[in-house]
């Protein structure tokens, strides 16, 4: 309702003619009562009336001319009466639209469990520099510029810069600021990646298990996924020279820490995969969203040093900083900055320059890389203790993998087959714990890769993030997971 219209009064007089609209009672063209016999009828001033009257004029639902009556405006007489809703699926959607209800429904968020729970990319709300972070908020606060407009999409100029900087420093990456894009999260960035290179029908690499919302993003734009293999040494390449292969646009790698097995892409393969992409025009997505954390040995280089005019490079802070920030960001080849900037520009403009210049802020100052040290060394010793309680309740009933790097680990069952996947989760809720199995991340039935795909074990598996957890409920989690497993045995 308009501001201007004052009185409890006057809104009813309002909302009383309109219904007598809507209902028929006045008709288009039909004449409404003059307001001192409305004024009378309702006990109040004419300038009460006069006041709904001009509301009313001003919605459109009346027409008034000098010195007669107000009348019903054309067109808002009886309220048509609603149809039947439409039949499941019978409102036209996109195809688009189509594939996105096509695809699992994602989990229910968060869920309360009493003992431990081993979600994975959750992180321990204590490690967040909560100091560092208000004295760069109200800094960047303090920065308050003279006009408050929209920014460039690419990202702030100040984050950029910074980020080149830490790149280069961290990773070893050389680019300048303009073929950075910052983006609301590295899914996104991903996001972003499937629309600039997939048109509908183009096949894409995918790491077989690999990375579930990701395949998602590659596929709703249309893309035909091609699963293929990882082993301990990441993507097998042995077969990028086939057909099915060598035609594909894009592949999507993990290569510092296959997510979810935890294998490092090899030299050889590396090289491979890069002669693939310079072979065939297709391109590389690098998702290295833990890169930070290697455990006793120094990060792996990223792909794109070795081919930065071939490789996109996707990283995310969500893995360091909180995954509720949503700061995220790309390294693009040369030539595609515009490309990436006015896709960008179309999805939402630019991502929120606060927490930009905030993280701008701690780049600058050193004080993210002190961040990084500090939940390096914590996190590794919630990974040493859960090696160490893993091995004292399950022993050789269990087999770990991928323990080298990052924030999960993969623990396998051989004594249990994968269709008990779903009880030893609801076992495990149960009992306390938050469970989350492998099988998920596999590609359905094989997708297209055939023998390519390769084959998940016939045993159970699980993937266990421990960056959230206290040592404490890591060694009374995996006590109450070993009980489970007792009893599913």
């Amino acid at each position: 309702m308009d501001g201007g219209l004052d009185g409890g009064v006057a809104r009813r007089i309002v909302a009383a003619i309109k219904e007598r609209i809507h209902s028929g009672l006045h008709p288009p063209g039909s004449r409404l009562p003059a307001t001192r016999v409305l004024a009378a009828e309702w006990g109040v001033s004419r300038t009460t009336v006069t006041a709904a009257y001009g509301q009313l004029i001003a919605e459109g639902y009346l027409h008034s001319r000098p010195g007669a009556r107000a009348v019903v405006a054309p067109g808002v007489g009886a309220a048509v009466a609603p149809a039947d809703p439409p039949a499941q699926g019978a409102r036209r959607v996109s195809a688009f639209a189509e594939r996105l209800l096509a695809r699992p429904q994602a989990a229910p968020p968060t869920r309360s469990v009493r003992v431990a729970d081993f979600r994975y990319g959750d992180l321990s709300g204590a490690d967040f520099p909560v100091l560092a972070w208000r004295r760069a908020v109200n800094r960047a606060c303090l920065r308050r510029p003279a006009r408050l407009r929209y920014d460039d999409p690419r990202g702030s100029a100040a984050l950029r810069e910074a980020l080149h900087g830490y790149l280069w420093r961290a990773r070893g990456i050389q680019c300048t600021p303009e073929r950075i894009i910052v983006v609301n999260g590295s899914q996104q960035g991903l996001d972003l990646c499937a629309r600039l290179f997939l048109d509908p029908g183009d096949r894409f690499l995918f790491e077989n298990p690999g990375y579930a919302l990701a395949r998602h993003a590659f596929a709703a734009v249309g893309g035909v996924e091609i699963p293929v293999a990882v082993d301990a040494e990441g993507l097998r390449t042995d077969a990028l020279h086939t057909e099915a292969l060598a035609g594909a646009a894009l592949a999507y790698v993990t290569p510092s820490h296959q997510f979810p097995l935890g294998g490092v892409l090899s030299a050889a393969r590396r090289r491979a995969l890069l002669d693939w992409a310079a072979r065939g025009g297709g391109v590389v997505i690098e998702d290295d969203y833990d890169g930070e954390y290697r455990h006793g040995i120094a990060p792996i280089p990223p792909l794109q040093t070795l081919a930065p005019e071939s490789v996109v490079y996707v990283g995310t802070l969500s893995k360091t900083l909180s995954p509720t920030l949503r700061v995220g960001y790309l390294v693009v080849p040369t030539g595609l900055e515009r490309a990436f900037a006015e896709a960008k520009r179309l999805t939402d403009r630019h991502a929120p320059l606060l927490e930009q210049e905030a993280v701008a802020d701690l780049l600058a100052s050193g004080a993210y890389e002190r961040h990084v040290r500090s939940v390096r060394r914590k996190n590794a010793d919630r990974r040493a203790v859960l090696l160490a309680a893993l091995a004292a309740e399950l022993g050789d009933r269990a087999v770990v993998a991928g323990t080298d790097a990052g924030l999960h680990m993969v623990l396998w069952l051989p004594g249990i087959p994968t269709d008990q996947e779903s009880a030893l989760v609801a076992d495990g809720l149960a009992a306390g714990i938050g469970l989350y199995p492998v099988s998920p991340l596999y590609a359905p039935n094989g997708g297209l890769g055939g023998r390519l795909g390769g084959e998940r074990p016939a045993c159970a598996g699980l993937v266990l993030g421990y960056a959230a957890l206290t040592e404490e409920a890591l060694c009374r989690g995996v006590a109450v997971l070993a009980g489970v497993v007792r009893g599913l045995r």
